[in-house]
């Protein structure tokens, strides 16, 4: 039997920003069964916590609409930074995954040839120099914070360097989409100053695509950006103004979620039992491993949709403009779809995970950020075989949902950077007899 929504309203108290924000999943465990649909005040949305429900509404894009798929700040900006934060890819500029058909067709089918596996394989020496580059820079360290000095910086620097943007401004991407997320997910009131320090930042943003893309306009070069305006599928390309709304998208979304799948994996992985000399040593493949860390604990964790008309969604009526979460954490952890759903185990039931999405919005770049994952266990594995974290690590997330980012993530190499000499000395006269 259905329910209508006006009998739920009063909402369950999921608070991803606070109370929830290290560990929602344990607060989501029962709603599958009784529950799996629930109003959320705080994010004014109807979450959805079963895998079935979520793959039914990805795959109905006639009655839900992804133009407003992002988080919206809780509390109003002032008026000019609102209007920055509107405009500042370009007037009615969006990103391809708020588009609904057929726009999004018309700009995805081009955006689909900077990722076929083609084109993956051939960037894939790249990917390995630039792994094998970061990890060199750390691994004479005895002790780091993985996610500042090699995740955030290793998934920046490949998908720029895919793209074509300067290794100079990878900083200034990495501070403009840190502004992004803090306009994009304000949560109290701030100082106005701040806020328009951000807006101003997306502006400027907005305005390093526009010209970059103009360079490649007149001077193509060996980059995506390049490929998108003079090599498109079937002779068709995209505008400028078209590929330049994208370039943020590809900088923001390329970036973010693979340093978070990142530090998930090599976290858990770490404190599994087995630790990091399972991975080391193959009983664990690097497949595997990053399959596993994306269903366990995805670094997208939902994606929100509105309901274009009356829907029923999980045995309950919503009415049109309803505000849909659909979260693919919880659906990685649905226990109809995996045996051991709060276990991670690293293994063949992996792979039936969300974290890529569904439908005609399933993440066009999935092959690259497998490939970027799997390259960087890798490398890891290869020059740090010792790896373990550093004492009295405890798994902090920051505010930043439905981003599931890691505050930092500190590890340890015993005896790294110590000389031969050094090690000597550390031995008793019996030892060196």
């Amino acid at each position: 039997m259905s329910v209508d929504s006006g009998q739920l309203h009063e909402g369950r108290s999921f608070d991803p920003y606070g109370a929830h924000r290290d560990d929602p999943y344990s607060f989501l465990a029962d709603t599958g069964g009784t529950g799996p649909v629930f109003y959320a005040p705080l994010l004014d949305a109807w979450c959805v916590t079963r895998r079935e429900d979520m793959v039914s509404v990805l795959r109905d894009d006639r009655s839900f609409s992804a133009r407003d798929h992002n988080p919206r700040p809780a509390v109003a900006l002032p008026d000019d930074v609102s209007r920055m934060f509107r405009t500042w890819r370009g007037a009615d500029t969006l990103g391809v995954g708020s588009l609904d058909p057929p726009e999004h067709a018309r700009i995805r089918e081009v955006l689909n040839i900077g990722f076929t596996p083609a084109r993956v394989r051939e960037f894939e020496p790249t990917i390995r120099a630039i792994a094998a580059d970061l990890v060199e820079r750390v691994a004479d360290t005895e002790e780091f914070d993985f996610i500042s000095a090699f995740a955030v910086p290793y998934s920046l620097e490949v998908i720029c360097r895919r793209l074509g943007v300067p290794d100079e401004y990878l900083d200034r991407c990495r501070t403009w989409s840190e502004q992004r997320i803090e306009l994009m997910m304000l949560q109290r009131d701030a100082d106005p100053d701040r806020l328009r320090e951000c807006a101003r930042g997306l502006m400027d943003f907005g305005a390093f695509a526009r010209s970059l893309v103009q360079e490649r306009l007149a001077s193509p070069r060996d980059d995506l950006i390049s490929e998108l305006l003079h090599d498109g599928k079937a002779g068709q390309t995209l505008t400028a103004e078209d590929v330049s709304g994208q370039v943020p998208t590809l900088i923001f979304a390329g970036h973010m979620t693979c340093a978070e799948a990142l530090g998930t994996l090599l976290f858990q992985q770490l404190r599994s039992p087995g630790g990091w000399a399972e991975v080391v040593d193959g009983t664990i493949g690097t497949r595997e491993l990053v399959e596993e860390g994306l269903r366990f604990d995805s670094p997208l964790a939902g994606m929100y949709r509105t309901a274009v008309r009356d829907v029923v969604v999980g045995d309950v009526h919503l009415a049109t403009g309803s505000r849909l979460l659909l979260l693919y954490g919880a659906a990685g952890r649905d226990s109809r779809a995996h045996a051991c759903p709060a276990a991670f185990s690293p293994g063949d039931r992996s792979a039936t995970h969300l974290a890529f999405g569904h439908g005609i919005h399933f993440c066009l770049g999935a092959g690259f950020a497998r490939a970027e994952l799997e390259i960087a266990v890798q490398a890891i594995a290869t020059r740090m075989p010792d790896l373990t974290l550093a004492p009295g690590q405890q798994p902090h997330h920051r505010p930043v949902f439905p981003l599931r980012a890691l505050t930092e993530l500190r590890v340890r190499r015993p005896g790294a950077g110590r000389s031969p000499g050094d090690l000597d000395d550390t031995l008793t006269p019996a030892e060196l007899n």
